[in-house]
């Protein structure tokens, strides 16, 4: 799978021109798959803002930049419908388009439903993740991030890359360079802190960091 990790969606050029690379082909000819789920475990979000997500009505560029098609895949109701239904869907599109939210939730909802299990399968697939669409991409998040509690209490995430991000850098009061630089002790793994210019791009093991805006590597 390849990815692209952001703090707050397709925010310039040249996160646009990554997300294009990674794709093979313009967003125009793309189909995608917008993913609300995390949404609706943050205390902060609910029905409206999922709306909102999926109608493109937000300062957050993602499922309104122009795709082919666009579809909603709600993680909390595929147990409900069997997988010969829903990994169809996965498998036909081009791009996953995953909102912001709890990204604990995200991560068990993605393990419940079985998207977990089925994402090493999904060579040629697309993830953008939004905030923490992309943290459940992460080993861990950290407890400051921490809303939603998961089963057994841990604030691991899916270990799908290597690294934990500090997302919205420099955004809210909290989010300052020396915040994340605590966050990023506590986490003890290589991190990045990245605010909402900059995004994270991984393929064929190769990550690089993509940005108009402020960010930085913490080593493990």
């Amino acid at each position: 799978m390849r990815l692209l990790l952001t703090s707050a969606g397709v925010t310039n050029a040249s996160i646009r021109d990554a997300l294009t690379d990674l794709l093979g082909r313009p967003i125009a000819a793309s189909s995608a798959l917008c993913v609300p789920t995390a949404q609706y475990g943050h205390p902060m979000c609910g029905p409206a803002s999922a709306w909102r997500f999926i109608t493109g009505q937000t300062p957050l560029p993602l499922c309104d930049l122009g795709w082919k098609s666009l579809g909603v895949l709600e993680l909390t109701a595929l147990p409900s419908i069997g997988e010969e239904r829903w990994v169809p869907w996965v498998r036909e599109a081009d791009v996953l388009l995953v909102a912001g939210g709890d990204a604990l939730y995200l991560c068990h909802w993605m393990r419940q439903s079985g998207l977990a299990d089925l994402l090493p399968s999904l060579r040629d697939t697309v993830w953008v993740g939004l905030s923490a669409g992309s943290m459940a991409m992460t080993p861990r998040i950290g407890e400051e991030f921490v809303e939603w509690t998961a089963p057994g209490g841990s604030d691991s995430a899916l270990g799908v890359v290597d690294f934990s991000i500090f997302p919205h850098l420099g955004l809210l009061p909290d989010n300052t360079m020396a915040a994340a630089e605590r966050w990023a002790a506590e986490i003890a793994g290589p991190a990045y802190a990245i605010d909402d210019q900059t995004a994270i791009k991984v393929a064929g093991g190769t990550v690089e960091v993509v940005s108009e805006g402020r960010w930085k590597r913490f080593p493990s």
